[in-house]
């Protein structure tokens, strides 16, 4: 009796965790109204990691601000986890390009201030906090000061703060950007462990295409403000990816690419 095949199932792909249609932002001042960013659509996956790269002040930051609930929409439809986002978020983590630690409290203290932020319970708290540490190499510094720390490990410091209360997204607006070369691709690769290991959902903002091509799935090009989405990129480099994948013909196809917006544009403020 001959044995029946049956069809390879693939897998469903996850579901859609950020979605904007029609998302724009318009400040009023005293001189009139600055759109800031025009109409845009997007969506990204739970588990995904996407990048968002563009010229200086074209609503990077603002678009990532949006999705937080930091700033309120002018318009269009933006949606977390299915639900609308209005106001503050409770289900993110945020990461800034300053890792803002209180110089006065030790490392466990800094990442358990979320705890005390959210009034969750410290026992559990603390317990995630060490299964935090442990995941980021940072046993043995939970009891050092922030001034005790080089820069890159003062950020994965901020980055286990924000993951503490365990939210499906991670927001980051240039968290490297003020780290020297050397350190900000140490902690390019830290960060690809932790999203790896930790299976969150990552929003990036940065100005570093190469930061982006190895950090990502897709890249987001954003034009000159007013911003909108110009082009995206899936990054189809196999994972984990080592540092050495930045000097392959495909890696270097895709920074041309994405390079190439820019010069169109006129403005290049991209490394």
């Amino acid at each position: 009796m001959s044995a029946v095949l049956k069809p390879v199932e693939s897998a469903a792909p996850a579901p859609v965790l950020i979605e904007a249609r029609g998302l724009h932002k318009t400040y009023r001042t005293q001189d009139g109204d600055v759109e800031t960013l025009r109409p845009l659509d997007l969506s990204i996956r739970a588990g995904e990691f996407v990048s968002v790269v563009g010229p200086s002040g074209c609503g990077k930051s603002t678009l990532m601000k949006l999705v937080a609930g930091l700033l309120p929409a002018s318009g269009g439809e933006l949606t977390l986890s299915g639900r609308a986002v209005h106001g503050p978020q409770t289900d993110v983590g945020i990461v800034f390009q300053n890792a803002l630690l209180l110089p006065w409290r030790r490392v466990i203290d800094n990442i358990l201030l979320q705890a005390e932020i959210r009034g969750l319970p410290m026992a559990a708290a603390r317990e995630r906090a060490q299964q935090l540490i442990e995941m980021a190499g940072l046993r043995g510094f939970e009891n050092k000061y922030p001034w005790q720390l080089s820069g890159g490990m003062q950020q994965r410091v901020a980055i286990l703060r924000a993951l503490l209360h365990d939210p499906p997204v991670l927001l980051m607006d240039e968290p490297f950007g003020a780290l020297d070369a050397m350190t900000r691709e140490r902690m390019n690769l830290e960060l690809q462990r932790i999203w790896g290991a930790s299976g969150k959902t990552v929003l990036l903002i940065t100005h570093s295409i190469p930061e982006a091509i190895f950090l990502s799935d897709r890249v987001f090009v954003m034009t000159e403000r007013p911003g909108a989405i110009a082009a995206v990129y899936d990054i189809a480099l196999p994972r984990p990816r080592s540092l050495d994948v930045m000097g392959s013909e495909a890696f270097a196809a895709y920074a041309k690419t994405l390079r190439a917006h820019f010069y169109a544009q006129g403005s290049l403020d991209a490394h």
